[in-house]
């Protein structure tokens, strides 16, 4: 079983980290549904126990602490207000670039691209993040390409996501990814999703 963590802060943008929490735990769905092994364990991550106060106002009660997890397979970073107060968390963006070592994919939405490029795992790499924060991103010298216009960017194995909804979007490439396009149209399908166009990322 793979682990998926998703990290939580105070000020985190709900449907950043909520878009793709739908996603995993509809893959583990549609997969158990066909009578097969649900494949991820899904988790939400923070710094504490207590409750997370979102940006939206949203209030969420973590799965674990980070201090809990020395592993994982795949990392969502997601974005929101409190990015700028965590660019400054050292313990934060150490365990960060910890677990983004050993990752099979490391990824972000919105400016959650923030911390991977100051923790490291997102320096010298292509990267997209929400319209609104690009030029931002680009001025702190981290990155090696801030790409425009586009719902989500892969370079090797780190993947960024633009704004909010761009989430969704770039959970079920990753579920394409990890499982083959044919599971991930039928999870898309499964939440009644209906982007134009719809899932179409075969690479």
């Amino acid at each position: 079983m793979s682990r998926i963590g998703i990290l939580l802060f105070d000020g985190v943008e709900e449907l950043d980290f909520v878009g793709p929490y739908e996603v995993f735990t509809m893959t583990n769905e549609v997969l158990g549904r066909a009578g097969e092994t649900r494949p991820h364990e899904i988790a939400l991550l923070a710094e504490r126990e207590a409750p997370i106060v979102c940006a939206k106002g949203m209030r969420v009660i973590p799965h674990a602490t980070i201090a809990q997890n020395e592993s994982l397979d795949v990392l969502l970073v997601p974005g929101g207000q409190g990015t700028r107060r965590e660019v400054e968390n050292t313990a934060l963006l150490n365990w960060i670039a910890r677990i983004s070592a050993d990752a099979q994919w490391v990824t972000s939405v919105c400016t959650g691209a923030l911390l991977l490029a100051a923790a490291g795992p997102a320096r010298g790499k292509r990267v997209t993040t929400h319209w609104a924060f690009t030029e931002t991103l680009r001025a702190r010298g981290e990155v090696g390409e801030m790409l425009e216009g586009v719902r989500y960017v892969r370079d090797g194995n780190l993947v960024t996501a633009a704004g909010v909804s761009a989430g969704i979007d770039m959970a079920l490439w990753l579920v394409g990814q990890l499982h083959g396009a044919t599971v991930a149209r039928k999870v898309q399908r499964a939440m009644e999703y209906d982007p134009a166009p719809p899932y179409a990322a075969e690479v």
